[in-house]
């Protein structure tokens, strides 16, 4: 056997160290045994769940009845984010209810009403009828990494304060919202989620909320999905203040449209698409400021536009009210407007 061989059983084998083991990617666990790191686990997990569980509870929908009976019509999960009864949950587990109540873990019920909501990322805050409740602490959603242990804890099915365990898959996904609106930044974890999961935590490893749980892909396993703790305190914030989500509204329809090569050179732009508008409203701040159907929008606020979602993220990103200028396409001219978005009314 020739020594490049025998080198390569021996990185092959782990049988390697001083300058040979210079850039292994191995972690070094010193000697920490399998059983002991897995028994670490288990403690983190539990330590988590003992101590974030109590503010996790079930959330049912029902039907008003007839004086005080009310039928169910849906249940799902959310987290108590202050002691005196205010909740997180999923917009779709709350729509459309007449009567609002939760269960905690122990069995205790409350009722509850409806704070606000946000369909465009499929949060709502509600408040149960109680005071010096337990609750979840939210964390920094910024700061997860792909592999980061996750916990998640719901009520799939009904079954009470279900636990289910995995980590980070990835970071920064996009997921369209049942309204049709793009949601930004969403995590994708393996921690198993099942319907009635829907509005609880996901945990990290210090008991902090980083994600709500919102979706799920049925057909696949492992794919679970959540709203980041980041967009949770915005629209918490924004519902608390306004008493609603406010968005920018340019009052114009629009669709892709891909850019002919050559105008694109002539005008410096580094597009492939644009954004053409395809409908206005004669009233709306777009109109006011000159834009036309058939304008093609390449650039909002200083950001190259290609697509709808584009136009949406940009507006998201700024105050209602405070000007920006559209960088449009008519025909061969290239033009800038000025547009001031009103607050979108849904």
């Amino acid at each position: 056997m020739d020594e490049r061989c025998r080198k390569v059983l021996q990185y092959l084998s782990g049988d390697v160290t001083g300058a040979a083991a210079v850039g292994s990617c191995r972690i070094d666990n010193g000697e920490v045994t399998e059983v002991e790191l897995l028994d670490s686990y288990s403690r983190a997990v539990i330590t988590v769940v003992e101590t974030v569980g109590p503010a996790v509870l079930m959330v049912a929908r029902k039907k008003a009845g007839i004086g005080n009976a009310a039928e169910q019509d849906g249940a799902g999960s959310g987290v108590i984010i202050a002691p005196d009864g205010y909740i997180f949950t999923n917009n779709h587990v709350v729509q459309g209810a007449e009567v609002l109540s939760v269960t905690m873990q122990d069995g205790t019920s409350y009722e509850a009403v409806l704070v606000g909501t946000d369909p465009a990322t499929d949060l709502a805050i509600i408040r149960a009828n109680g005071s010096d409740l337990p609750y979840a602490m939210l964390g920094d959603s910024t700061q997860l990494k792909a592999g980061q242990l996750v916990i998640a804890i719901g009520n799939p099915f009904g079954f009470n304060s279900t636990v289910s365990t995995g980590v980070v898959s990835a970071l920064g996904r996009a997921l369209r919202s049942r309204e049709g609106r793009l949601i930004e930044n969403i995590i994708q974890h393996t921690a198993p989620l099942n319907p009635g999961n829907s509005g609880g935590p996901l945990v990290d490893s210090r008991g902090r909320v980083v994600g709500i749980n919102t979706a799920i892909i049925a057909i696949a396993q492992g794919i679970g999905f959540s709203v980041p703790a980041a967009t949770a305190n915005w629209v918490i914030s924004e519902i608390l203040v306004n008493g609603r989500v406010r968005r920018g509204y340019l009052g114009l329809a629009a669709q892709q449209r891909q850019l002919i090569r050559r105008l694109a050179r002539w005008h410096n732009l580094d597009n492939n698409y644009g954004v053409e508008v395809v409908g206005i409203n004669a009233e709306g701040p777009a109109a006011r400021a000159g834009v036309a159907r058939g304008d093609i929008i390449v650039a909002i606020g200083g950001v190259k536009t290609e697509t709808v979602d584009d136009l949406h993220r940009t507006l998201s990103e700024r105050s209602v009210g405070e000007p920006i200028d559209l960088v449009i396409l008519r025909g061969q001219e290239r033009l800038v407007l000025n547009v001031t978005p009103v607050e979108e009314v849904n």
